[in-house]
């Protein structure tokens, strides 16, 4: 079975391969046309890779040779010649958009970029349903009880600095970031109180944390996460419970392997951009959710903003940890931490535009207080 990589809240889609593309490790530029896109691949079996291309779309249409080069780059493997006919098309329009975007970013129209990524021969429908999760009631955070305090905060945050932040991992082709959410900011929780780093077991959360309103890889909330770590009595290892991103295993959990417990949740009153400002900028990293909307899924860098998405807690469908904040070029954001490997937008962070619950980012926030 070949898989078409894809690595946010969904599920693998399966194919069986007759067109297939190799491997990378140098640098090219593309077309003049696509100034903005740079990819990686092997000077030695680039020949053979666009030969791949040539042979299915032909020399004349725009952008084959790009795409040559991205399907190496990324390793996609298409079923038919069909197959990468439709792909090549989907890609050319990401082309389109990412071009468009760009270009009105030097008039000073965004505030962020685009480029090509892995999933540049995704349409959204397709990306939606295979990386994203469906909408959650986050009633815990209705009435929050984050305590605000005298605290004067920081100018900017970035927790990585304390050296208390794990490293981005990716969730596969499984819709449990609400697992890594929950996991990432349990482990810097952790670091913070022991001086040590840990690496947490989010496939225990997919197995067993079912009964407080999760739905393993079909989505869930780390504020019900959080609750079923303490009342279970804690959260193994990763070393002893290790990620499969699947569903449909019996629950493994080990008390003699608990790596971390949690004594008490922390929720942010839904909205309260002031009360998670507080928390991110003098407790440490948060567990905080948004509705994912195009085109973020090819952002590359930059404050991210928009005005298509929601900003209530039935339109969130990613979570992910806000692990900073700051200003860049006037305009203040929130610093996060993503599930989609360290290879996504900046080294696997983003920035989202900050003082506007943009796209519900305050609407599902909790942390967790460690024993």
């Amino acid at each position: 079975m070949i898989l078409v990589v894809m690595i946010v809240c969904g599920h693998h889609l399966a194919r069986r391969s007759t067109c297939k593309l190799g491997s990378s490790s140098t640098i090219f530029a593309a077309d003049d046309d696509d100034v903005n896109i740079r990819q990686v691949v092997s000077d030695v079996d680039i020949n053979g890779a666009d030969q791949d291309v040539v042979d299915v779309i032909g020399k004349t249409p725009p952008h084959a040779l790009t795409f040559a080069r991205f399907a190496h780059r990324y390793g996609k493997k298409y079923e038919s010649s069909d197959e990468m006919r439709r792909r090549y098309l989907i890609f050319v329009q990401s082309l389109e958009t990412i071009t468009s975007h760009n270009n009105n970013n030097l008039q000073g129209l965004n505030s962020y970029t685009l480029g090509v990524n892995e999933f540049a021969d995704m349409t959204w429908e397709e990306f939606s349903k295979n990386k994203l999760g469906a909408s959650q009631n986050c009633s815990a955070t209705k009435k929050g009880n984050h305590k605000l305090t005298d605290h004067i905060l920081p100018p900017t945050q970035d927790w990585r600095e304390a050296g208390i932040v794990s490293p981005v991992k990716s969730q596969g082709a499984c819709g449990s970031c609400w697992t890594f959410s929950t996991t990432g900011a349990l482990e810097a929780a952790y670091a913070q109180a022991y001086g040590k780093s840990v690496s947490l077991s989010e496939q225990q959360l997919v197995d067993c944390a079912g009964d407080f309103n999760n739905s393993g890889c079909k989505g869930g909330l780390p504020s019900h996460a959080y609750e079923y770590i303490m009342y279970n009595g804690g959260l193994d290892s990763e070393e002893a419970y290790p990620y499969t991103g699947k569903d449909g295993s019996l629950c493994k959990y080990s008390k003699d392997k608990v790596a971390v417990q949690v004594v008490d949740v922390v929720n942010i009153t839904q909205g309260a951009e002031d009360e998670l400002k507080h928390a991110v900028g003098v407790v440490r990293p948060v567990s905080v959710a948004f509705q994912v909307v195009p085109p973020f899924s090819l952002y590359t860098g930059g404050v991210f903003t928009s005005d298509k998405c929601g900003n209530s807690p039935m339109n969130v469908n990613h979570a992910v940890v806000a692990v900073g904040y700051g200003v860049e070029n006037g305009v203040p954001y929130w610093l996060i931490k993503n599930s989609w490997g360290p290879n996504w937008g900046l080294n696997g962070y983003f920035k989202m535009e900050m003082g506007k619950n943009m796209c519900g980012i305050a609407a599902c926030a909790s942390y967790p207080v460690v024993a």
